[in-house]
């Protein structure tokens, strides 16, 4: 970007340093498209990350970080900062203990006390079990300055907790407008996402744009991502080799009911075609141990089954989606990634956030942790494999929308901390 004497620093708050390839790609996306705003506005935009590992997160983005758990340095960097950012993921939830909500809380009420404008980036909100938080929450979000959740439901939830719907915008999870890494690039490209601009939602070249139209031609070729880098040739589906279909998961119920019935739905694939099982860990050990927990239960499918590097880079596990040609996922941001590289996918729900986050795709979840077709998961499976170009066609303009509203929360923000400070 063009140098500019003008800058903003912001202090972004979220689950970020702790190596879960969905919440990094939150943050990259956040990264990106925050220096896009900025060069869209002449101002240099600063990121300070609160992290679980600092020291591995500047080195991961090139940015400054700070310990999320030592309040003196998160106060003092929220003291030199223009505005906090809170988001995106789930943050507001007590699903997974009782720290979560009093935790992302008390950064938003240090940001109030410090007198810095608090943003809400891109949340799903919930779910919220204990009722005690609700007043609190209503208030965190009637102080902020800019309030954006995910899904409608976050914004219902909102209103619930009497927040006024006017303060809230629905937009889609950051991860929406993440590139895939530049040729010879790394994890640590930045601002390549755009604005939601061409580069950002740009079709597959077999969906055709033309799937936006319900055209009958679905084009021929591949993706701008696979004639850079030969990525056809790597993938599973070439007229010699089975089709690669990555699968996301982990754990969720204790007695293990769920994997042994994601194995079962695979294993019932595999007997209807040859397909090539690339297990893709999201979060380095325990998806690792649920992989191996599935892939030992598959049967003769095991065979066809392996298990990708758990990147630390999320450009790489999105590379590792844009290779295949069905993507099977619990992890709310693998179904993400396979729907920015349109991938055909079929989601496995064990929490709200999948169900919604496919609705917005106009889908349903194939099953549920508590029960799965194994005939119906296997003949979706094979019908999205053999005709993947109509899977795009009609996912088509859901994907473009969605790829184009992915940036306007860093806008936004942006232009309220200029406002603020009279620009």
């Amino acid at each position: 970007m063009a140098k500019t004497d003008r800058k903003l620093r912001l202090v972004l708050s979220g689950y970020y340093g702790f190596r879960n390839s969905g919440d990094e790609a939150v943050l990259l996306s956040i990264l990106n498209a925050l220096e896009q705003a900025g060069e869209d506005h002449g101002v240099f935009v600063e990121p300070i990350v609160l992290s679980g590992d600092p020291t591995w997160t500047a080195r991961q983005y090139g940015v400054w970080s700070v310990p999320r758990m030592k309040l003196r340095e998160v106060r003092e960097a929220i003291g030199a900062s223009d505005g906090v950012i809170s988001g995106g993921g789930s943050l507001l939830q007590d699903a997974t203990g009782l720290g979560s909500i009093p935790y992302y809380l008390g950064i938003l009420e240090m940001a109030r006390w410090a007198r810095k404008p608090s943003f809400i980036y891109a949340q799903g909100i919930g779910p919220v079990k204990r009722r005690m938080f609700g007043p609190f929450i209503a208030r965190a979000m009637r102080k902020a300055s800019y309030v954006s959740v995910r899904d409608a439901e976050s914004a219902a939830l909102l209103a619930g907790f009497g927040v006024p719907e006017d303060r809230v915008a629905v937009v889609p999870d950051p991860v929406m407008g993440l590139p895939l890494p530049s040729v010879g690039g790394g994890a640590e490209l930045r601002g390549a996402a755009g604005a939601g601009g061409a580069a950002a939602v740009a079709p597959r070249a077999d969906a055709g744009a033309a799937g936006a139209d319900g055209a009958a031609d679905a084009g021929a070729g591949r993706r701008e991502g696979a004639a850079a880098a030969g990525e056809a040739e790597a993938r599973g589906g070439g007229t010699d080799r089975p089709p690669l279909v990555g699968v996301s998961v982990r754990f969720w119920r204790g007695d293990r009911s769920d994997l042994d019935r994601i194995a079962a739905a695979l294993a019932a694939l595999a007997r209807e075609r040859p397909v090539r099982l690339r297990f893709l860990p999201f979060h380095e050990g325990a998806d690792e141990d649920a992989s191996r927990y599935v892939i030992e239960r598959l049967g003769a499918a095991a065979a066809m089954a392996e298990i990708a590097p758990a990147h630390d880079a999320p450009q790489e596990m999105l590379r590792e989606i844009d290779r295949c040609d069905l993507l099977v996922g619990m992890r709310l941001h693998s179904l993400i990634y396979a729907a920015n590289r349109e991938v055909p996918l079929l989601g496995l729900s064990y929490d709200p956030k999948i169900d919604q986050f496919l609705h917005r795709l106009g889908d349903r979840a194939i099953g549920t942790v508590d029960a799965i077709d194994l005939q119906h998961f296997a003949a979706k499976a094979v019908q999205f494999i053999e005709d993947p170009a109509q899977w795009r066609i009609d996912h088509y303009s859901a994907i473009r929308r969605l790829k184009e509203e992915a940036a306007v929360p860093a806008q936004r923000i942006v232009e309220a901390c200029l406002e603020l400070r009279g620009r």
